[in-house]
């Protein structure tokens, strides 16, 4: 598992380096393994776009002023989950989206979760968007509210730098510093100039 520290630092900087680390969930004794692909940076004391904007403390955004690494699991649209993992020091709200991932453990439960099938049985258009999504991730993980001010550590979600770490193999190609795009977030029009920072990361 990344340390707590790997969160206690700048937002965008994290959003960059959680690409190409796995994102792990266990539930009901399984365990299912997916590479974070895509990344938004949130940041409350400056960015329109943070729900914590100006720092706003309500009873939704009390977990982006937890302890670094405590999940943030919010609904948007009424019925999409969205996980982000809160970065920086406590007390200061902000927070890295993960808006996407590549499964590597757990496939069939992953597919059983975000289309009631097998893997195998999955169309060309479903394997093309399976979890590129953040409401996607969320669905094929079985994240959701329960899982929201989760604290850094606790074994149902985790982030590690490699699958070895959980003594599982990675498939080829994992390895070596990916490529990183950078671009606006999406979905954030609302906030004005803000809605045009970089702070997108994907590979």
């Amino acid at each position: 598992m990344l340390p707590q520290s790997f969160f206690e630092r700048d937002t965008v900087t994290v959003a960059r380096e959680l690409l190409g680390k796995y994102l792990i969930r266990r539930y009901d004794g399984l365990v299912l393994a997916a590479r974070v692909t895509e990344t938004e940076a949130y940041i409350g004391r400056m960015d329109r776009a943070c729900h914590a904007y100006h720092y706003r403390r309500t009873k939704r955004t009390e977990p982006l002023f937890a302890p670094p690494g405590t999940a943030y699991v919010y609904l948007i649209y009424g019925m999409y989950h969205c996980l982000n993992l809160v970065t920086e020091e406590e007390g200061e709200p902000a927070a890295v989206l993960i808006r996407g991932v590549e499964p590597r453990c757990g496939l069939d439960i992953i597919a059983e979760n975000r289309f009631h099938c097998k893997a195998e049985e999955l169309s060309p258009r479903q394997k093309k968007h399976f979890l590129d999504g953040p409401g996607k991730v969320c669905a094929g993980l079985n994240i959701d509210r329960r899982l929201n001010a989760l604290p850094w550590g606790s074994p149902e979600l985790e982030v590690c730098a490699s699958l070895a770490e959980i003594g599982l193999d990675g498939p080829p190609g994992d390895g070596g510093p990916p490529a990183i795009h950078t671009g606006p977030r999406i979905g954030v029009d609302y906030a004005g100039e803000d809605a045009l920072l970089p702070w997108r990361f994907w590979i």
